[in-house]
């Protein structure tokens, strides 16, 4: 089927979503969260639902109340957005798209192999981006026009410590300079944190922002990318620093990262501090599992795994929501969501499948 309706509306709450991510309580209905939709899902459901009538594409914010009524139709209590203009270049490679909602232009990757920077040359010659020049337009308009019931989600130019490293050098040669040129490691990361720090100030100046969330894959299916050591040296401190600052305004810290965390997760909860753990595998460690766990210190976010997604029928999708609200649900620190972010190869109704039904109930 396709879905043309869902079936009960949702009115965004913001505060509630807060208090969910606190801990504080078992929410009368059910939060959502995601990273991010893949542009290919976003227009997809803006089309399917009629989201763009009425707007009229020309206007100059035409991407900004889209994205406000395609939220609101699917349930969430907020927008994310970031900086924009501090554009830092990478070495990319790129390969046909074969998923159904195809980008146009194909899938970009990472060289793991060779990064712009990997001698002290390149670092001085690196264009890097100047702070002061962020562009805050998309939180300027959402500070005015947000609906009040709705909050911005601070993400986007900042948490990014472990990606930048690994994007900036290679993998490949991060991990020999991990060995060979610790200096030159260093005076990435801390101008990565520089950087971050400047980026992050700027977004804090808007009171509309309630929740700030860092993005920065650390890991992979058995472990951590590089070794917790050398994390806790060149990448938590920066973390550490942004839920600094977060909390100093009374905002949460949520931190988004692949892979498997076992090792740093004492680190992550108790140095870092952070309030809530977003992406999970089932491969790695299942979001219920995860619940029961470190429930009781952290919320715990998403975790409708990716693969199973894009494997399962719409039926399997609601059996598999409706148990993993059965067991994370109750006393908070639980928004549903998919294990990752909401990739353009998904099946869209399975996608939309999570709202559905039982996800949309007003009360527990």
């Amino acid at each position: 089927m396709s879905f043309t309706s869902f079936s009960a509306p949702i009115t965004p709450d913001w505060e509630a979503f807060v208090r969910c991510i606190r801990r504080e309580g078992t929410p009368r209905r059910v939060h959502y969260i995601e990273l991010f939709l893949d542009g290919e899902v976003w227009q997809a459901v803006g089309q399917r639902f009629g989201l763009f009538d009425g707007l009229d594409p020309a206007d100059p914010y035409f991407l900004h109340k889209a994205n406000i009524a395609i939220q609101r139709y699917l349930g969430y209590d907020y927008v994310r957005c970031g900086v924009e203009g501090l554009d830092m270049p990478m070495n990319y490679h790129r390969t046909d798209d074969t998923a159904d909602l195809q980008r146009d232009g194909g899938r970009r990757y990472m060289d793991e192999h060779r990064g712009p920077i990997t001698t002290w040359d390149e670092f001085e010659a690196y264009p890097w981006p100047d702070p002061a020049t962020a562009t805050t337009r998309a939180l300027e308009f959402y500070q005015r026009h947000l609906p009040d019931d709705m909050c911005i989600i601070a993400g986007g130019g900042f948490g990014h410590f472990a990606e930048h490293l690994t994007w900036l050098m290679g993998y490949e040669s991060l991990c020999y300079a991990l060995y060979d040129q610790r200096d030159l490691v260093r005076a990435l990361a801390d101008k990565l944190l520089i950087m971050q720090e400047a980026i992050l100030r700027t977004i804090l100046q808007f009171d509309r922002v309630k929740v700030v969330w860092g993005s920065d894959d650390m890991g992979f299916r058995t472990g951590t990318l590089i070794s917790p050591k050398d994390l806790r040296e060149f990448v938590l401190p920066g973390h550490k620093r942004m839920a600094e600052m977060a909390h100093e305004r009374g905002l949460p810290y949520l931190l988004h990262t692949c892979g498997k965390m076992e090792a740093i997760m004492p680190d992550l909860i108790d140095d870092v501090k952070i309030d809530a753990r977003h992406s999970f595998e089932d491969v790695i460690e299942p979001v219920i599992e995860a619940k029961q766990r470190y429930g009781d210190r952290i919320a715990l976010l998403g975790g409708i795994d990716l693969d199973f997604l894009c494997r399962a029928d719409e039926a399997a999708v609601r059996r598999r929501v409706r148990a993993t609200l059965d067991a994370c649900h109750p006393g908070g620190g639980y928004c549903l969501g998919t294990g990752n972010s909401v990739a353009n190869y998904i099946p869209l109704d399975n996608y939309l499948a999570i709202f559905d039904g039982c996800a949309r109930l007003a009360e527990p």
